[in-house]
């Protein structure tokens, strides 16, 4: 009797011994962050999953309404038509911007770009959380398919915009070629922040409603209406102000499109070192965003 008392209990197996058996036999943890290079390896590999999820949000977007896809033009052009009566014709902004109904349209459909990518991003995971749970995959394949979704609405209604820019007189242009870069570069700065924001939306639900207010704040200072060029021309504003109206990061990406597309838009009236401001700003939205949104991998679509 004295010695079964006596007799130590069993002891478990260290945690390290433990490790060391699973990785000998390839086991690892349920839902553990891959390694960003093996992140990045597995997103290209479900790259036509996400084209073909874009595609697919895209034709089901307007699919209960009667006008259909039209309305993809038709929401940005009554916009445009709304701030044109407010800002245009009230606020008399036209009478200082030469062809203002393409400046306006313009500033319009590149502002919709982003607004619409960050929107969609917020809600990307906590949006669809019953997709989140039910299958693996990585979780940043959804706001990029969102950000492509939006591409592929502009470039739907960049045809509409040539419409408008050869009625309003603006002919066409070598400098038109442009559009293709600063569309990969809006993309790719678009698609950063809505990684970050989707990484912030799925912890806290209710910044989706927030996010409304703070999009049409940074429309307002971001020129889509009026030119900043004209107005960082007076004196009267502080240098730290005007340092930070020519490199927001929106009214960059408009004023190139309007240069590539507007010819009377010319090249004084955009900022300084403006292709390496645009450059800078995808670079960093787009690295430090999917960084930032790879590192909460683990944690999306649990508690």
């Amino acid at each position: 009797m004295s010695q079964v008392l006596d007799t130590p209990p069993p002891t478990q197996a260290p945690a390290d011994d433990l490790a060391a058996l699973a990785a000998r036999h390839g086991l690892s943890v349920s839902g553990a962050r891959p390694s960003l290079p093996e992140y990045v390896r597995q997103l290209w590999a479900r790259r036509h999953f996400i084209s073909a999820f874009a595609t697919a949000k895209l034709t089901a977007q307007y699919s209960e309404a009667k006008l259909g896809q039209v309305w993809q033009v038709m929401t940005p052009l009554l916009n445009a038509a709304v701030y044109y009566f407010i800002f245009g014709v009230l606020l008399g902004t036209k009478q200082h911007v030469p062809d203002y109904v393409p400046f306006l349209v313009t500033g319009v459909f590149v502002w919709t770009f982003t607004q619409s990518s960050i929107m969609a991003g917020t809600r990307a995971i906590s949006g669809n959380l019953g997709l989140v749970r039910a299958l693996h995959f990585p979780r940043a394949a959804l706001p990029i398919s969102f950000c492509l979704q939006q591409l592929q609405q502009l470039l739907f209604s960049m045809a509409a915009l040539i419409v408008i820019l050869l009625c309003f007189g603006v002919p066409v242009a070598v400098s038109w070629v442009l559009v293709l870069p600063v569309l990969v570069l809006q993309f790719i700065f678009n698609t950063g922040v809505s990684l970050v924001m989707a990484r912030m939306g799925a912890k806290t639900p209710d910044i989706a409603q927030l996010m409304p207010f703070i999009l049409r704040t940074w429309m307002y200072v971001s020129g889509v209406m009026w030119s900043i060029d004209k107005l960082t021309r007076k004196d009267h504003l502080p240098h730290i102000v005007t340092v930070l109206l020519e490199t927001n990061p929106a009214a960059v990406y408009i004023d190139l499109m309007r240069y590539a597309l507007i010819d009377s838009f010319h090249a004084r009236q955009l900022p300084p070192h403006v292709w390496a401001a645009a450059t800078g700003w995808a670079l960093l939205a787009g690295i430090g965003g999917f960084i930032y949104f790879w590192k909460a991998e683990e944690t999306y679509g649990r508690g």
